[in-house]
C-alpha cells in the first residue's frame, strides 16, 4: 500500500509524519502548482468548488508517482464536502486509475471511533503505539500553527523585510521534518529563539481578522498567500481557524476547544442559529467576536459556489452595519489572479488607514 493525501496547509505535513511513523509507504503529492489546478479543473465538474479541483489534481499527480491509496476525510451536514470522496472516487475510476479511496468520517470526538477509523492504517501497531503516533502528529501540527500564528502578527512590524518568511521556511525545513518528540522539542526551541530575537518596530499596526472556509484559509497556494501580502502591507493578521483548533474541537475531547466552540455559537446566535454546513456558523461567530475585540477590519475568504460561506456572506453586511466595521469578501476560483487580489487588498488596507486617520485626526497618505 502506497499512501497519499491532498494538500491542505500544514495538515499535510502532520499527516505525512503520522503515516510515516506508522511505517507506511507514503507518496506525498507534489507541491500545488498551476499544473495541479489545471489537471483538477479539467477532470472536475465545472461548478464544483475550488478545493475539490485541487484535490483531484493532487490525487492524479500522486498516482503518477506510484500512489495506490488515497486518504480523504468525510463530512456531515449541508456542505458538499461530505460527497467529495465518493465523487472523486468515481472520477479516478473513470480515468482508469487503480486507486483505493480510504475515507475517514468524522468521529465526533469519540476516541474509540478514531481508532476504528485509523485501524486500516495501523500497520500492525498496537492501540497504544497508534495513540502515541497520533499525539506526536497533533503536537507537530500544533507547533507549526503556533509559529504561523505568531508570524502572522509579527510580519507587520518586522524591521527586516522577509525576515518572518525566512523563519517560516526554516520552520518547515526543521520542525516540519521531525519524527520524534525530542527532535520536535529541539527544533521548536530553535525556532522560538529565532522569533524572540527578531528585530521589530515598536508600533501598533492595524489588525484584520480572517474568516471563511477552512481549506481556503489553510492552503496558501490556493489563497494566493493573502495573509503574507497583508503582513507586508503592515497589517497584523488574526486567522479564526488553524489545523490544531479543528483537531481539538472535532477529534479530541479537549475542554477548552469545546468551550470556545460554544462561545462562537453564542456570538453568532443573534444573526445565525442553525448549522449551515462547513464553517458558515463559525464565520459569523468569529466575526462578532472580532468586532467585540476591536478589530479594524475583517476579510472573508471562500471558494466560488461554497454554499455555507455564501449564507455567511449574506449576513456579514448586518454585522458590518451593527459594529461599523469594514468587511470584505474574497471569492476565489481557478481563474483568480494575483494582480486582482493585490489590488483589492491594497484598496481595503488604504480604506482602513483612512478610517484610522479620520478617527485620530492624523493625515494618511496612500502609498
Amino acid at each position: 500500500m502506497r499512501v497519499t493525501f491532498p494538500h491542505m496547509g500544514t495538515c499535510s505535513i502532520a499527516l505525512q509524519a503520522l503515516l510515516e511513523n506508522l511505517g507506511l509507504d507514503v507518496v506525498p503529492p507534489p507541491p500545488i502548482t498551476g499544473k495541479t489546478l489545471a489537471i483538477g479543473a479539467q477532470y472536475s465538474p465545472e461548478c464544483v468548488c475550488l478545493p475539490f479541483k485541487v484535490n483531484i489534481g493532487n490525487y492524479i499527480e500522486a498516482a503518477e508517482n506510484g500512489a495506490d491509496t488515497v486518504i480523504m476525510a468525510g463530512g456531515i451536514g449541508p456542505c458538499r464536502f461530505g460527497y467529495y470522496a465518493e465523487l472523486q472516487r468515481e472520477i479516478l475510476q473513470d480515468l482508469g486509475l487503480n486507486v483505493n479511496m480510504l475515507v475517514l468520517e468524522p468521529p465526533l470526538g469519540m476516541i474509540t471511533e478514531i481508532w476504528h477509523k485509523l485501524s486500516p492504517l495501523a500497520n500492525g501497531n498496537s492501540f497504544a503505539k497508534v495513540a502515541e503516533i497520533f499525539y506526536f502528529a497533533w503536537r507537530l501540527g500544533k507547533s507549526l500553527d503556533h509559529v504561523e500564528q505568531t508570524l502572522n502578527r509579527l510580519r507587520a512590524v518586522e524591521m527586516l523585510p522577509g525576515a518572518c518568511d525566512r523563519i517560516w521556511n526554516d520552520t518547515l525545513r526543521t520542525v516540519g521534518k521531525t519524527r520524534t518528540f525530542r527532535e520536535l522539542r529541539e527544533s521548536a526551541q530553535h525556532i522560538d529563539w529565532m522569533i524572540k530575537t527578531l528585530p521589530i518596530r515598536q508600533q501598533k499596526p492595524l489588525k484584520v481578522g480572517v474568516v471563511g472556509e477552512i481549506y481556503m484559509l489553510l492552503e496558501p497556494k490556493v489563497n494566493l498567500e493573502f495573509e503574507k501580502r497583508l503582513g507586508r502591507m503592515g497589517i497584523e493578521v488574526h486567522r479564526s481557524l488553524y489545523l490544531s483548533d479543528w483537531v481539538c474541537e472535532h477529534l479530541l475531547p479537549e475542554p477548552r476547544a469545546k468551550l470556545h466552540a460554544r462561545k462562537v455559537k453564542r456570538a453568532a446566535a443573534p444573526y445565525l442559529r442553525g448549522h449551515v454546513g462547513g464553517h458558515g456558523l463559525e464565520t459569523i461567530g468569529h466575526s462578532v467576536l472580532y468586532a467585540n475585540e476591536g478589530i479594524d477590519g475583517i476579510i472573508q475568504v471562500l471558494p466560488l459556489t461554497c454554499m455555507p460561506e455564501i449564507v455567511a456572506q449574506s449576513i456579514l453586511p448586518r454585522i458590518s452595519k451593527d459594529f461599523s466595521l469594514p468587511i470584505m469578501t474574497l471569492i476565489l476560483d481557478e481563474h483568480s489572479g494575483e494582480a486582482g487580489l493585490q489590488t483589492r487588498l491594497e484598496a481595503f488596507v488604504d480604506m482602513l488607514h483612512t478610517r484610522q486617520a479620520i478617527a485620530t485626526g492624523v493625515e494618511h497618505r496612500a502609498k
